[in-house]
């Protein structure tokens, strides 16, 4: 969940002859949603604070940076390191460092959950006073999650917050403080040394 927690922007219920494909609407919703795709998991990287409500099952809110395939994020019980390569969470209560590789679904049980790919997805878009309200559904056939909608600012096309449909709940993500660019590599590199006291343990071959 962590790991996705903003790939994905978008809107509401229409019906389903405003949603083809190749309109004018669907065409620049998704030129939207890429040039805010790429303002936070571009090259030149970003970060923002998320406040998250898993409906039901989860809540929490801290501080994320991404930069490509690395992430960063801290919370008040967790904070994780991912350099593209290993992603070294840690847990403050039980102290322990838990490394996994970082592709690996395993490092979170949620993030199975929040696949997302750009083309599973029909597109629309809405002005409102708020920002564009852009909507996401998973096409037929398709799987992930089954309706995305954001809320992106009109000036800087910044994401606001995020509403996620995936089976039968909803994941609300306010999001703030965002900025997109300047952002150091060596934010990505686990502190070893910060936690020669805790218990580590290795998930790497799982």
């Amino acid at each position: 969940m962590r790991q996705v927690i903003i790939r994905i922007l978008l809107l509401l219920f229409l019906p389903v002859s405003m949603w083809a494909e190749d309109s004018p609407n669907a065409k620049q919703a998704k030129q939207m949603f890429d040039r805010t795709y790429q303002m936070v998991f571009g090259d030149q990287g970003c970060t923002l604070h998320y406040d998250v409500n898993l409906i039901g099952l989860y809540k929490t809110n801290g501080t994320i940076w991404y930069k490509g395939k690395m992430s960063k994020f801290i919370e008040k019980r967790y904070c994780a390191w991912n350099d593209g390569s290993i992603y070294h969470v840690v847990d403050y209560k039980k102290k322990t460092v838990t490394a996994h590789q970082a592709q690996s679904d395993n490092k979170d049980k949620y993030s199975s959950n929040f696949k997302f790919d750009p083309s599973n997805y029909n597109y629309h878009v809405e002005s409102t006073d708020e920002g564009f309200l852009i909507t996401l559904k998973l096409k037929k056939g398709c799987k992930g999650m089954k309706i995305i909608k954001a809320l992106i600012d009109k000036k800087t096309r910044a994401p606001i917050s995020l509403k996620i449909k995936v089976a039968f709940f909803w994941a609300n993500i306010k999001i703030s403080n965002f900025k997109s660019g300047n952002i150091d590599n060596n934010i990505f590199v686990f502190p070893k040394n910060q936690y020669k006291t805790y218990t580590f343990i290795d998930k790497r071959n799982e």
